[in-house]
């Protein structure tokens, strides 16, 4: 049986759309019929720059983020079922184009999968995994903060905690999770139209990006005289990470989305790490299989919830223009969503 697809043709070539093979789930596996894949920014800077692939590659097929219904389930899976709703992690890095979201049926590790309640969209469930991904991993992966895990309550009670860009997808995720984890003081910059949306999140103040870092520094000045000890930069252009590593106390760490402009002086006990959001890689597989095993309680309780959506038309045809707004930063608040199965 085939299905639609959307290919990456060349290494910085253009996206064009066909047909391949519906793959079969090997032992540990599902196969998801995708309702819902969400856009992430990693993919425009994949199609742009030639990230991550092989000239030998090509043609290849992105998409990070699926939601939909188990069409069949591989040996020795028994945490899902045939018919069940739900969200997963899907990517072709290392892995090939049958794990991919930009196609109409994905195969997803059943470690990065979960079930997602009747009450939840299968647009909105598309939002959670890349995002929420990066920002539990930059926050509480082994190679990262190194914050506990956030099954204890008021571990973080009395802290403070900033992050830049607190409506981006990765943003708000981050919020949650530092809710999650008990910091009293949330500090996210943000326009401020999103300020009631993040408080309803777990942020305690906003403050306006639009302002200069010294003036962003200095309003952070007059929210708490504790040190902050953990700044999460989900934006990482220069201008952010100076912000960032200005605001950040001795021996605290910095969570960044990008590569470092930073230059510590000889002696700074402060550090740095760009965070590396993919749950397949070793370093990473096992804490993000113990998150995933905990996300259907975190969800099913309210404790996580997914992003706002904008649900492009034309389906898989919407990705480009969709990819396009988010290389010209013309996307706020809302994770874009498109739904494979639309005018097949």
């Amino acid at each position: 049986m085939s299905q639609k697809a959307l290919f990456l043709k060349s290494k910085q070539g253009d996206f064009e759309l066909g047909t391949r093979n519906v793959p079969r789930p090997g032992p540990g596996e599902v196969l998801v019929k995708s309702y819902a894949v969400a856009l992430n920014p990693v993919e425009w800077k994949i199609q742009a720059i030639g990230l991550f692939f092989n000239d030998s590659d090509y043609p290849v097929v992105l998409g990070e983020d699926i939601a939909g219904v188990v069409e069949e389930v591989g040996e020795g899976v028994t945490r899902v079922s045939k018919g069940d709703r739900v969200c997963s992690r899907s990517t072709s890095h290392g892995k090939g184009p049958d794990y991919a979201g930009y196609q109409q049926y994905t195969i997803a590790d059943v470690n990065f999968l979960t079930k997602i309640p009747d009450s939840m969209t299968f647009d909105e469930a598309s939002s959670i995994p890349a995002c929420l991904d990066t920002a539990s991993i930059g926050l509480f992966g082994s190679k990262d903060s190194k914050l506990e895990f956030p099954d204890k309550a008021g571990a973080y009670k009395g802290q403070a905690i900033f992050v830049l860009g607190g409506s981006s997808s990765v943003g708000l995720y981050v919020i949650q999770l530092a809710r999650l984890a008990g910091f009293s003081t949330i500090i996210a910059t943000s326009s401020l139209k999103h300020e009631g949306y993040l408080q309803s999140l777990g942020a305690t103040h906003v403050i306006d990006r639009h302002l200069s870092p010294d003036d962003i520094a200095a309003h952070v000045k007059t929210i708490t005289s504790d040190p902050i000890k953990v700044v999460y930069d989900t934006i990482s252009e220069a201008d952010t990470q100076k912000t960032a590593w200005s605001m950040l106390a001795p021996g605290g760490h910095l969570v960044l989305t990008l590569w470092s402009t930073i230059q510590p002086e000889a002696g700074d006990t402060r550090t740095f790490k760009m965070v590396s959001g993919n749950p397949f890689p070793e370093e990473n597989y096992e804490f993000s299989k113990k998150w995933w095993a905990q996300l259907p309680e975190w969800i099913n309780e309210g404790k996580i919830k997914p992003n706002r959506v904008e649900v492009l038309p034309g389906g898989l045809d919407g990705v480009v223009g969709g990819l396009e707004r988010l290389k010209a930063n013309k996307v706020s608040g809302v994770k874009l969503v498109v739904r494979p199965f639309e005018g097949a």
